[in-house]
């Protein structure tokens, strides 16, 4: 979209940091049906290994299964879980569905997500707005940034796009335009 990051050297030596240039939220914001999308692709992974070890438990034959494949499908579903919906987004911003969708969790001032406010997000907010009967997920359907009930909690949003890290010259002239109009 027009989310534009420009590479910066930081007061520490050797570090850089991401300037966003012209992060307007309304603009990059996620539609709706497409995170509806994301969510259903990661519910939908989640529960494939429960259903199959249940599968498997009722329709293979009893002394063909060596152990209780039911409870390995809950166990292996759980840690798909915590991978996908708290791992990945970690190192990432994006869950197999977001991933899949094109979407992404940054800070609502465009910047990369850190570990706090994922675990806020997922850890506090996704329960609360399962507590909510999902009207949580629904509010950001009805705001102008698309802010759903753990996206406020942690002080985050979803984006659809790409982010373009330009060189630093280039991302000098094209700040220099920005400003001139």
């Amino acid at each position: 979209m027009n989310a534009r990051a420009e590479r910066t050297v930081a007061v520490k030596p050797g570090r850089t940091r991401e300037v966003v240039v012209n992060f307007t939220p309304e603009r990059v914001k996620a539609p709706f049906l497409l995170r509806c999308g994301a969510l259903t692709i990661d519910y939908m992974i989640v529960l494939a290994a429960p259903v199959l070890g249940i599968l498997l438990t009722r329709y293979l034959d009893k002394s063909f299964v060596l152990f209780k494949t039911e409870n390995t499908g809950w166990l292996v579903g759980a840690l798909l879980a915590l991978t996908n919906l708290v791992i990945f987004p970690l190192f990432s911003g994006q869950s197999i569905g977001k991933f899949l969708t094109g979407t992404r969790i940054v800070k609502k001032d465009g910047g990369a997500v850190s570990m706090s406010r994922i675990l806020v997000r997922h850890l506090i907010g996704y329960p609360l707005t399962i507590l909510t009967g999902c009207l949580g997920f629904i509010l950001s359907a009805f705001n102008r940034k698309g802010l759903a009930l753990h996206d406020f909690l942690a002080g985050t949003m979803v984006v659809y796009g790409r982010r373009r890290v330009l060189k630093k010259e280039t991302a000098e002239q094209e700040a220099s335009r920005i400003t001139s109009h």
